[in-house]
């Protein structure tokens, strides 16, 4: 999910991006992620002030919501890994990989709808007056990407040469009678490091995003405060049933599935803790501000693109369960995987 820059001089406490408020003196704002555009009684554009906005912040209320996020976080994330932790059921079990899929589904919408469409709207902020190269935001996506990439690659690399030199000659195959392991069905040619691996960096982009969605629904003024924290309420229960249903597959004890999952659930509320603590000095529209939040959200974007596309996609649709389901198997998974993306694109038009 991207996060939202503070209003213009001519918009207070504008949050939602349908949002449209007129002021006395007939400028009319209408703001989408928290980038203003204000015309005048007779249609011309309005420039906003690059000043900081003031507003009214009922501290106690931030407080009580920041609990609300962290059980809502804790629910989200928790959900497939008791599920899969506490039932029979296999990671190639309908009912899992459809759920795998619905959190593939909200990953790629929020790399594309939120992280990199916002981002875009903060360097594109009057504010910052204007960036001398147009691209900035593809190009810090794919460095996000490429990065991303690397790390993987090299993973890969290390630990199919781990395998090699720890495989004795002459070792036989697994007679098919052999009875098949969680290992067998995980995505082919995937070792549990390299699942471990994605799996983590998937969190790491995460983090950082969260972490701006907590600072910046904190600093969001008192009108608009309710209507993003419900969209960010949602936002938090489909992002973590994503990372959680990720969680679920990789190997290694409970115990660290159950960190990876705390990790995730205290990161928003961390980042309304800090805003909290900066409500005072906070300027959304300092350039350095617009800068720093549009390079998080931007790089965090090629970070979840390559894992939504490339880890969870691809892997499960071409090496993995889901290469030669059946008919219902593919179409519950087809609706499943489509479904996280509609509802996650839905959110978008809110925050």
């Amino acid at each position: 999910m991207g996060t939202e820059p503070a209003d213009g001089g001519h918009e207070e406490g504008v949050v939602s991006s349908s949002t449209e408020t007129t002021s006395a003196d007939g400028v009319s704002c209408h703001d989408h992620a928290g980038v203003p555009h204000c015309v005048d009684a007779h249609g011309n554009t309005v420039e906003n002030e690059c000043t900081r906005p003031q507003r009214d912040y009922n501290v106690r209320l931030r407080i009580g919501l920041l609990f609300v996020i962290l059980v809502t976080s804790a629910l989200g994330v928790f959900a497939p890994i008791l599920t899969s932790r506490f039932t029979s059921w296999k990671q190639d079990h309908l009912v899992i990989v459809a759920m795998r899929q619905f959190g593939t589904g909200i990953i790629i919408s929020t790399a594309i709808v939120h992280l990199f469409t916002h981002a875009e709207l903060y360097f594109g902020s009057e504010c910052l007056g204007g960036l001398d190269y147009e691209a900035t935001t593809g190009a810090i996506l794919m460095a996000g990407l490429f990065l991303t990439f690397i790390i993987e690659y090299i993973a890969h690399r290390v630990s199919n040469r781990n395998i090699s030199i720890t495989t004795e000659p002459g070792t036989s195959d697994p007679k098919p009678t052999d009875v098949a392991s969680e290992d067998s069905l995980r995505p082919k040619n995937t070792a549990p490091q390299n699942l471990t691996l994605a799996t983590t960096i998937m969190e790491a982009g995460i983090i950082f995003h969260s972490l701006l969605i907590g600072l910046v629904l904190v600093v969001a003024g008192d009108s608009g405060l309710i209507t993003l924290f419900i969209v960010i309420l949602f936002h938090q229960v489909f992002e973590g049933f994503s990372l959680g249903s990720r969680i679920a597959m990789i190997p290694g004890g409970f115990g660290h599935k159950i960190v990876l999952g705390v990790v995730f659930a205290l990161t928003t509320p961390l980042g309304m803790a800090i805003g909290i603590g900066v409500l005072s000095k906070f300027n959304g529209n300092d350039p350095s501000t617009l800068i720093a939040i549009g390079t998080l959200n931007a790089f965090s974007a090629g970070i979840l693109l390559w894992v939504g596309v490339v880890e969870m996609w691809f892997q499960e649709w071409f090496m993995g369960p889901l290469a030669d389901a059946g008919a219902v198997k593919t179409i519950v998974c087809m609706l499943s995987l489509v479904s996280g993306i509609v509802v996650m694109s839905v959110l978008g038009k809110w925050a």
